[in-house]
């Protein structure tokens, strides 16, 4: 039988920036996620009647949202992050454009991840 095809190591840097800047863009999408769920799916159930929209897009956020939790715990400690960090970061997911708020704070502790030096 042939050999099962590999992916190049390029796939999964190993650099310390690689989970801060994961969960950056996992923030930023399970942001969008729930502004979409918020303010497009749930006006679509309540005011036209379609409750698929919720369904599905209710479904994308779940995963996403699940997504998030696991990134953070790997930034988390792969950056070795005080825990107020990873409490921004979990509390700002809850609230609406929370993600986008912290983002700025994101950016700069991927620069800080990359230059190795944490600061407190």
């Amino acid at each position: 039988m042939g050999e099962f095809p590999t992916l190049p190591l390029r796939f999964f840097p190993m650099n310390p920036t690689a989970p801060v800047h994961f969960l950056r863009r996992t923030a930023q999408f399970e942001g969008l996620s729930f502004l979409v769920l918020l303010f497009i799916a749930m006006p679509l159930k309540y005011l036209a009647g379609q409750p698929m929209a919720v369904k599905v897009f209710g479904m994308i956020h779940g995963v996403l949202f699940v997504i998030l939790c696991l990134a953070l715990l790997r930034a988390h400690l792969a950056a070795r992050w005080a825990a107020g960090r990873s409490v921004l970061v979990f509390a700002s997911s809850l609230i609406p454009f929370g993600p986008m708020l912290i983002d700025r704070r994101l950016r700069a502790w991927e620069a800080e991840a990359a230059s190795g030096k944490p600061r407190a």
